[in-house]
């Protein structure tokens, strides 16, 4: 671990949902209209910004069971922000592109959510 970094700071999947949430954060940004959804926009910023919270947070729990359970919580937002995108494309918020794009960066994410749950389910039961 380099010096003064926490341990989520050295994990892919924390960097992955970073990088996650400024993409969403960049594109919220850029959302133009006559009448603009604040409530869904900020619930947007709110689901993309928790997976990365919630993989931070459950890093320091004390056991890998309550680890796993906010990885599941993370993917759940992961979910939730795809699905408020789609809501976004369907209404002409954002291009058909940067929603299949968005989406494609979700898969990495949600495989590698997916990944970290199913290794720590090993150690937790060896």
């Amino acid at each position: 671990m380099a010096k003064g970094n926490f341990s989520f700071e050295n994990l892919d999947i924390w960097n992955k949902a970073i990088e996650f949430a400024k993409i969403i954060i960049g594109l919220t940004e850029s959302i133009n209209g006559e009448r603009k959804h604040y409530r869904l926009i900020e619930q947007l910023e709110s689901a993309a910004t928790s997976i990365a919270l919630n993989i931070a947070e459950g890093s320091g729990r004390y056991s890998k069971k309550e680890f796993i359970r906010f990885l599941y919580v993370a993917r759940g937002s992961l979910y939730e922000t795809i699905t408020l995108l789609k809501i976004f494309q369907d209404n002409r918020w954002i291009a058909e592109e940067q929603f299949l794009s968005i989406k494609e960066f979700s898969q990495v994410i949600a495989k590698m959510l997916s990944g970290l749950i199913n290794s720590l389910k090993k150690v937790s039961n060896t």
